[in-house]
């Protein structure tokens, strides 16, 4: 049932509309922010008159439905203290709110693509997006007659390389999977075809522009990957040309070593002359977030709280201490200190309801995988959630393999679980 009664031709033209702009988000979010914000935008004019509102109270009445939800309503309530201990303003408890609201997305891409057959067309637009950045990258980097192609003084044409990187490593791994797929099938052009973009964007990776966080979500994902899909000798094997690639990147990228080593030498710089270092204001933020969240551990101190925390913390001091963040760069963190225990207890069981609804071992299900593992790792080290490309990079993954998930159990069981 539609909230607004409409004529079924209006309707079907609407459903389909909604469902392109879902594929144009998807290609729009390794280009450009501004064009997805606007996207999206529309994407929520176009789908929320065409949504069963019986499906989407069934979805929100289960975990991997309901817990984005409640995780929203907790960043709600928690604009009613966030002044109680230390002056935020209600812009500065609005604007720490806007963190949480993209998750009310992924019900409504549930509920959409539980009755869609565009699912895939949302990834391969996300794919083709991103190997349309490794070309523009590559003839940047080492075609002089490309020269002329604005990059940004990370090696990459838009955005930053972490970012970049990031949405490598989601190709990457869903490719690894369909190499896997064709090599069975005996599909040769297909699989030589994800073989030379996915080691394009890995020697993208490895030699031109990494973001140190991306190299340990891959390593992961390798990992799971093997475990999911191989027996002993599969793993074995896997493992085995993983550690050779990795170790001939090493050998011949100084770029990829220096990057690595950095995290060692900015920690040991920061520990002697407490200077301002990306690593060492990195561990100065998580020494602070314990003590946020020591002082207020139940119910945290509320939503926007953050900012107004760290500039209280950095009155009087320098180098890294006297950095007054926006960001502690850890999703759990950022939970803690506005929500506390409770916030913190919804986010893991939510990320715990997504990974449990891609326990099979379709294509869709390794996407969602993918997409909450990703999250995940990253948000060990950045408030992914919380950033806008790749939080909504885990609201369409998540959401739109999530629908795909329901829409192919619902052919064998006639009852879509979330």
């Amino acid at each position: 049932m539609a909230p607004f009664a409409m004529p079924e031709p209006h309707r079907t033209r609407l459903v389909c509309i909604a469902e392109w702009l879902a594929v144009a988000v998807a290609v729009s979010l390794p280009l450009s922010t501004s064009a997805t914000g606007i996207l999206i935008a529309l994407w929520v004019v176009a789908v929320i008159p065409v949504l069963d509102w019986r499906e989407v109270r069934s979805i929100i009445a289960k975990p991997a439905g309901g817990l984005p939800l409640l995780l929203v309503l907790l960043g709600g309530a928690g604009m009613l203290w966030a002044g109680l201990s230390l002056s935020v303003s209600w812009a500065e408890r609005w604007e720490g709110l806007t963190s949480f609201l993209k998750l009310l997305a992924i019900p409504l891409l549930f509920v959409q693509f539980c009755r869609s057959e565009r699912g895939l067309c949302v990834f391969l637009g996300f794919l083709a997006a991103c190997v349309l950045l490794l070309v523009i990258g590559t003839l940047a980097e080492f075609v002089p007659g490309f020269s002329f192609i604005p990059m940004h003084p990370d090696h990459v044409p838009v955005k930053n390389a972490a970012t970049q990187s990031g949405e490598f490593v989601a190709c990457i791994a869903v490719l690894l999977y369909l190499t896997v797929e064709f090599a069975e099938r005996r599909r040769w052009l297909w699989l030589l075809a994800c073989i030379v973009v996915g080691l394009g964007m890995l020697a993208n990776m490895l030699f031109v522009a990494t973001g140190r966080t991306a190299l340990v979500m891959l390593l992961v994902l390798v990992a799971v990957f093997a475990l999911r899909r191989f027996r002993a000798r599969g793993v074995i094997v896997l493992t085995a040309a993983a550690i050779a690639i990795g170790a001939a990147g090493w050998f011949a990228s100084p770029y990829l070593r220096d990057r690595v080593e950095a995290i060692w030498t900015e920690y040991k710089v920061y520990e002697n002359t407490d200077a301002r270092t990306s690593s060492g204001e990195r561990i100065e933020f998580w020494k602070k977030s314990i003590e946020f969240v020591r002082k207020a551990p139940l119910f945290g101190h509320g939503t926007g709280s953050i900012h107004a925390l760290f500039i209280e913390s950095s009155v009087g001091k320098t180098g890294a201490a006297g950095v007054a963040s926006t960001n502690p760069h850890n999703q759990t963190f950022a939970v803690a200190i506005q929500l506390g225990v409770i916030g913190v207890f919804v986010l893991w069981a939510m990320w715990i309801a997504h990974g449990f609804m891609f326990r099979g071992l379709g294509l869709a299900e390794w996407i969602g995988l993918v997409a909450v593992v990703q999250n995940i790792i990253g948000s060990l080290f950045n408030s992914h959630l919380f950033d806008f490309g790749q939080g909504w990079i885990y609201v369409f993954g998540v959401g739109v393999a999530g629908g795909m998930v329901l829409n192919k159990r619902a052919g064998k069981t006639g009852d879509a679980e979330a």
